[in-house]
């Protein structure tokens, strides 16, 4: 049995435990408590830190880790016209693959060790195996022409049927039909009962843009625009992006929500007579300008809340902590009070909400005996002291600083702030995709 010691243990699923101890036997946990009532066994100091359930990221992008800076300040739609331009020119396979397994490397130092990763290629998967960490890959389908919905599926059943024999108890595959602006309503449906009869998990992007509230609600704006210069006929859809899924099945499934910026107060109800979870990206949704999403209506209503870092190419960086900094810090400026989320709902949302969120929390999100000893400690040292209050030190000044130690159950795969694993020529083969990217934009910039 090994014995992590630390200052602070953080079970988020009862109080903090100062100078507390987090005993591993077989990659489960055995005991969590204070120090003086640890179980006998091999001792490993961590010193003045903070011990943590590793964080739960309940959305990520993998794949286009490499167009980190790459897509600023653009609006929207111009931003995944440009990200789609780019990832048919220049990111073949082995290039997203590559970005994938960074990202991994990234959020690992962060202390994230489960991703729920919505992906078209197919990477994330493989780079999730490699690299041991936890996750779910959500793989893509597109489709808004629905005459080609059969063919669409088709397309899908194909990919999951490649990927499901390969699943492990730490690697699943889910479906994510992608948004309204790139979905039919005949391929929501079947996409809601092909996952229904194969008891697939399901994440879809919902409620996030002005841009898609209005094709959505009206049948206008710059996406339903390219959709008829594709010849589709476009017309207002349903009262509201939340509104429509639930019409095409797919809240039947208990969904992955991701963003849901743009709700009213049926919507909200409708999450929650659902038992749908909500993935909450405050920094993507706040760079892309597309808004505050009702965290405090969705958290009144019971709604499970995890957060998301979405993709580097909307944020720029992939670091739980500093999202849930953020949700805290946008409600409160939203509402104008001070009393509005704490340190320790986000904490929640960061890691047991997350669990909860992707059907995970029977073996991670806590620090509990019997659950998977997926871990994450960081060093208070560049807190500065005195540390008052453990959750509010990790909420308000741990964002940024890199995790000490990082396990997935039971392995190390993070030391000192440094990845056990990975290649030594990664980072080189990242940098030449990025020149190769930056050659293509001033070729189009030409054109």
């Amino acid at each position: 049995m090994k014995r992590y010691h630390a200052r602070w243990v953080l079970p988020i699923s009862a109080p903090p435990i100062e100078n507390g101890t987090v005993a591993v036997r077989d990659g489960r946990i055995a005991f969590v408590g204070p120090r003086a009532d640890a179980p006998a066994g091999q001792d490993e100091d961590l010193g003045d830190a903070l011990l943590l359930p590793g964080l739960v990221n309940t959305h990520t992008h993998l794949e286009l880790t490499v167009m980190r800076g790459f897509l600023e300040d653009l609006s929207f739609d111009r931003w995944i016209i440009r990200l789609n331009g780019v990832k048919r020119a220049v990111l073949d396979r082995d290039r997203m693959l590559d970005s994938a397994r960074f990202g991994i490397l990234e959020g690992l130092r962060a202390g994230i060790t489960t991703y729920a990763d919505t992906c078209d290629s197919g990477v994330a998967f493989d780079a999730m195996l490699e690299a041991g960490v936890r996750g779910i890959m959500y793989q893509e389908v597109f489709g808004p022409d629905p005459l080609e919905c059969d063919r669409s599926l088709a397309g899908l059943r194909d990919k999951v049927a490649a990927l499901r024999p390969r699943q492990t108890p730490l690697v699943r595959i889910g479906v994510s039909p992608h948004a309204p602006y790139t979905v039919s309503d005949a391929l929501y449906a079947a996409v809601a009962r092909y996952a229904r009869d194969e008891a697939l998990p399901v994440a879809v992007h919902i409620a996030e843009s002005d841009v898609e509230q209005a094709m959505v609600e009206r049948g206008e704006g710059i996406f339903a625009d390219g959709q008829r210069r594709r010849g589709l006929t476009v017309a207002a859809r349903a009262r509201s992006s939340i509104a429509l899924i639930a019409q095409q099945g797919i809240l039947d499934t208990g969904a992955l929500l991701i963003h849901c910026v743009r709700l009213d107060r049926e919507d909200v109800a409708l999450v929650a007579n659902s038992r749908c979870a909500v993935a909450h990206c405050p920094v993507s949704n706040a760079k892309l300008g597309n808004g505050v999403a009702p965290v405090l209506e969705l958290h009144a209503a019971g709604i499970t809340i995890g957060l998301g870092s979405d993709s580097v190419a909307s944020n720029n960086r992939m670091d739980l902590l500093a999202e849930a900094r953020t949700a805290v810090l946008a409600q409160r400026a939203r509402h104008s009070r001070h009393d509005v989320l704490c340190a320790r709902d986000v904490l929640h949302f960061a890691t047991l909400g997350g669990a909860r969120a992707l059907g995970l929390s029977g073996e991670t999100g806590s620090l509990e005996p019997g659950k998977s000893a997926d871990l994450a400690a960081f060093p208070l040292e560049s807190c500065s002291a005195p540390v008052h209050d453990p959750e509010a030190a990790a909420v308000f000044s741990l964002p940024g600083v890199a995790a000490s130690l990082v396990t997935v159950a039971g392995r190390e795969l993070v030391r000192d702030g440094r990845a056990l694993m990975g290649d030594p020529a990664l980072t080189a083969r990242v940098e030449h995709t990025a020149r190769a990217m930056r050659a293509w934009a001033e070729g189009s910039a030409t054109r």
